[in-house]
């Protein structure tokens, strides 16, 4: 019975065409990601940009930590031009999807070794139109399936978006060892027709928010209610939340920026990074993120979010390890395993742990807030890593981002006593 369970409900998502459309709008959704942080590091540090301007570079993608400032306004305006064409949502799909294409096809006619300031400029557009689709990408998923279809819609999301991480990250660094990198970007680009053509053909969902004619939208109160949702819900413990969220991926962030610097450093080719980093570890990342899902399940949201904590931030000392011992093929191996399963497992109980604090009424707002804010400090000091190798080695800097671990485990154990006492005092009403 439970075999011929699974078999209906595979059926069922091959046949779904809302779930067809969805696994397209998460490859689009995945793919500028790696090209304006991970892999556009690689093409930096081979054109002899210094790791300190590597690190400032990371700040370009911070559109997807502030994306919380113009989410609100997307659900109520129209996009210019084709807001009446395809609808609101459909219309800021299509168009930043036709702008993330645009600024890859830019970057693959810079020049970075020579002109920086026009790979920063583009670089930078490139963050905001992607932050801006996935804003919406998010809206659209909500708005057209009923609450009891959002798990599977969110799985297809998923799927989609790493097999863009694998396109985005072994491809391009394929292409780059083969052609170039210019062939890279532009086929990069080439590419987000996947998801152009998914937003064409999805359905225009009705609004989940009645707004009314826009000249009478109360722009003050689309920013303000979300927020003022948030904090009643949680009371004072919402800033003892706010602060896990803000400090949980950090180390991943931190070393993120440094990983790739570090492999080019050691003397790995494209191609060796390509194999053991994106093909091999893209397969023991889904394996994290369906252990991560099985633990969320069986032993529950807090105890899984503290295990993945402690475990994203231990996986770094396999870089430090890596980066003392020098150019061994089996040590890179062994170390994208740890990290890469580690930050899957963690990625699913953060994501698990974002949902239960948002409210359905404004989901896609608050949604937008949490997913910034998680973001939003690892990149700011991702900026500073470049400065930080340069002072202390490679070694040490990855052995100083695992030790975040601690006050990281520290902060989920005080969330989870707060919210162990939540659970008990709403249980206490319906006992009486």
């Amino acid at each position: 019975m439970q075999a011929e369970s699974q078999r209906q409900s595979w059926l069922r998502f091959l046949k779904d065409p809302k779930l067809a459309l969805m696994l397209a709008l998460g490859f689009s959704s995945g793919l500028p990601f790696l090209l304006v942080f991970s892999t556009q590091s690689a093409w930096l540090r081979e054109a002899g940009v210094s790791k300190q301007h590597i690190g400032l570079m990371s700040w370009v993608a911070l559109a997807y930590s502030f994306k919380f400032l113009w989410a609100p306004l997307l659900d109520r305006y129209d996009a210019p031009g084709l807001g009446r064409i395809l609808g609101r949502r459909r219309g800021w799909m299509a168009l930043t999807q036709v702008g993330v294409a645009l600024c890859l096809v830019a970057l693959a006619f810079g020049d970075p070794a020579h002109r920086l300031a026009w790979t920063i400029v583009f670089a930078f557009c490139l963050g905001f139109s992607s932050a801006t689709q996935d804003i919406m990408i998010d809206g659209w998923r909500i708005a057209v399936a009923p609450p009891e279809d959002q798990g599977e819609m969110s799985a297809a999301s998923q799927i989609g978006y790493k097999f863009a991480i694998l396109c985005a990250g072994a491809g391009a660094l394929y292409l780059a060892q083969f052609v170039s990198w210019r062939a890279a970007y532009l086929a990069m680009a080439c590419l987000m027709l996947v998801g152009l053509s998914a937003s064409l053909l999805a359905p225009e969902p009705a609004a989940h928010i009645v707004t009314g004619p826009e000249r009478h939208i109360n722009v003050f109160a689309a920013y303000r209610d979300p927020l003022k949702d948030f904090f009643r819900r949680n009371g004072r413990f919402a800033l003892l939340f706010l602060a896990l969220l803000s400090i949980y991926r950090l180390p991943d962030f931190l070393s993120g920026v440094m990983a790739n610097p570090l492999y080019i450093d050691l003397g790995f080719t494209k191609a060796d990074i390509a194999n053991v980093t994106k093909l091999f570890g893209f397969w023991v990342g889904l394996g994290g993120i369906f252990a991560g899902g099985v633990a969320v399940t069986r032993l529950g949201l807090m105890p899984s979010l503290l295990i993945g904590g402690i475990a994203a931030s231990a996986s770094h000392l396999a870089l430090a390890a890596l980066a003392a011992r020098g150019a061994d093929i089996r040590m890179l191996t062994l170390s994208v395993c740890v990290e890469n399963f580690a930050g899957g497992f963690a990625g699913t109980a953060l994501i698990a742990f974002m949902s239960s604090l948002t409210s359905p009424l404004y989901a896609a707002a608050q949604y937008a807030l949490l997913s910034s804010l998680y973001a939003l400090p690892g990149k700011l000091l991702g900026g500073l890593s470049g400065y930080a190798v340069a002072a202390v080695g490679y070694p040490a800097f990855f052995v100083a981002t695992s030790c975040i671990g601690i006050p990281v485990a520290a902060i989920c154990l005080a969330v989870w006593r707060v919210q162990a006492r939540q659970t008990a005092a709403a249980c206490q009403p319906e006992i009486a």
